[in-house]
This record gives C-alpha cells, sequence and structure tokens, in this order.
C-alpha cells in the first residue's frame, strides 16, 4: 500500500469536517415567473428611485457648497444650485435662521429628505403594481 495521493472521486469531501454532509436543496418549482409587463415595472420603478436619488444628491450637494462656502463663479456651483432651485418643492424659504449657510443646509436638506422618502415610496408602490 502506498501513500501517494488519489485523485478525488464522487462523493468526496475537499474540507474534513465533523458536521454531516448537507443534503442538496433543489430549486423551487413555482418560483416567481418574470413577464416583460414584471420587467418593464421594474425598470420603471428603478428609473423613479435613481431619478429621486440623484435629485437629493444635487440638493445635498449645493447645501454642502454653501456651508462651505465654496466660489459662486465655479460652473459646479452653479449648476448644483440651479438643479437645487429647481428641484426645491418650495422648501427653499421655509425655515429662516441667523446664518444663511444653516437655512440652506436645513432647507435643502429637507427638501432631499423629501425627495428620498416620496422617491422610495413611489417605487415600491411601482413596483407592487405588478402582478
Amino acid at each position: 500500500m502506498t501513500d501517494t495521493p488519489q485523485p478525488p472521486q464522487a462523493g468526496d469531501r475537499l474540507v474534513a469536517s465533523s458536521a454531516p454532509p448537507r443534503p442538496h436543496r433543489p430549486a423551487r418549482p413555482g418560483g416567481p415567473v418574470v413577464t416583460p409587463w414584471r420587467r418593464l415595472v421594474g425598470a420603471v420603478a428603478y428609473v423613479v428611485s435613481l431619478v429621486s436619488r440623484v435629485t437629493a444628491l444635487a440638493l445635498l450637494l449645493y447645501a454642502a457648497f454653501t456651508v462651505f462656502r465654496a466660489n459662486p463663479a465655479n460652473v459646479w456651483y452653479q449648476f448644483a444650485e440651479t438643479l437645487a432651485t429647481w428641484s426645491s418643492l418650495g422648501l427653499a424659504n421655509l425655515f429662516q435662521l441667523g446664518d444663511p449657510r444653516w437655512t440652506t443646509l436645513v432647507n435643502y436638506g429637507l427638501a432631499a429628505l423629501v425627495w428620498l422618502i416620496a422617491g422610495s415610496a413611489l417605487a415600491g408602490l411601482i413596483r407592487r403594481a405588478a402582478p
């Protein structure tokens, strides 16, 4: 009898363990069927979620630019300001605090939060529409 390693055989375990081998679980029959309608609804829900997150990011970016006193002549600042004023949902003047930087942070941060909540809720409702 020689001590040369033997090639693995069917049923051999590659790692020594004292635990009994787990049985194989076959795939569930009758899983969710992916129809073209379900794909379309999923894609629309994804787009709604993506748009709401990008809009919230633009609002937060403008708030950060304002808090850290970015150069208002910069093209990125102007772009973020344009997106933020368009998408602030009328919340840009909700609170008037002593420091205009804090006012911007609170108001545009609140608008970003509203976009995130509304976008997630709308995407969830759209996903539930799929039969």
